[in-house]
C-alpha cells in the first residue's frame, strides 16, 4: 500500500497563501483519486479539494472555491494543494488520501490511504 506524507504546512497571515504538497511512496499513486481533507480541533474532517488520476476532473468544497487549486505531478508522485486568500476558517489540519476511482470522491469512506497531517494556521 502507498504512503502518503504531507508537508508545506505552517503560520500564514490572514489573506496569505500557502502551498501543501502530499508525496507519495509507490508508483500506484499516479493511478490513484487525491483528495484533501480538513480538520479542525472538534469538528469533522471535510472534504476541501479532490482530482482525477490524469487531471482531467477536479472538485472543491464550495467553502475554498475560487480560493484553492488542486493540482499533481504524477512523474514526481506528488499532489498540491495551493491555498490562497486563507481566512480564519481555515486554520486546520489538512489531510491528504488516495484511492483507485470507485465513486464518492467526496467522502472520507472512499479513500483507502492517508496521510499524517498538516497543520495551517491562520493569524489576525
Amino acid at each position: 500500500q502507498v504512503r502518503l506524507v504531507e508537508s508545506g504546512g505552517g503560520l500564514v497571515q490572514d489573506g496569505g497563501s500557502l502551498r501543501l504538497s502530499c508525496a507519495a511512496s509507490e508508483r500506484t499513486f499516479s493511478t490513484y483519486v487525491v483528495g484533501w481533507f480538513r480538520q479542525a480541533p472538534g469538528k469533522e474532517r471535510d472534504f476541501v479539494a479532490a482530482i482525477s488520476w490524469n487531471s482531467t476532473k477536479a472538485e472543491y468544497a464550495d467553502s475554498v472555491k475560487g480560493r484553492f487549486t488542486i493540482s499533481r505531478d504524477n512523474a514526481k508522485l506528488i499532489a498540491y494543494l495551493e491555498m490562497n486568500s486563507l481566512k480564519s476558517e481555515d486554520w486546520a489540519v489538512y489531510y491528504c488520501a488516495a484511492n483507485y476511482d470507485g465513486g464518492g470522491i467526496q467522502r472520507r469512506w472512499a479513500y483507502a490511504y492517508w496521510g499524517q497531517g498538516a497543520q495551517v494556521t491562520v493569524s489576525s
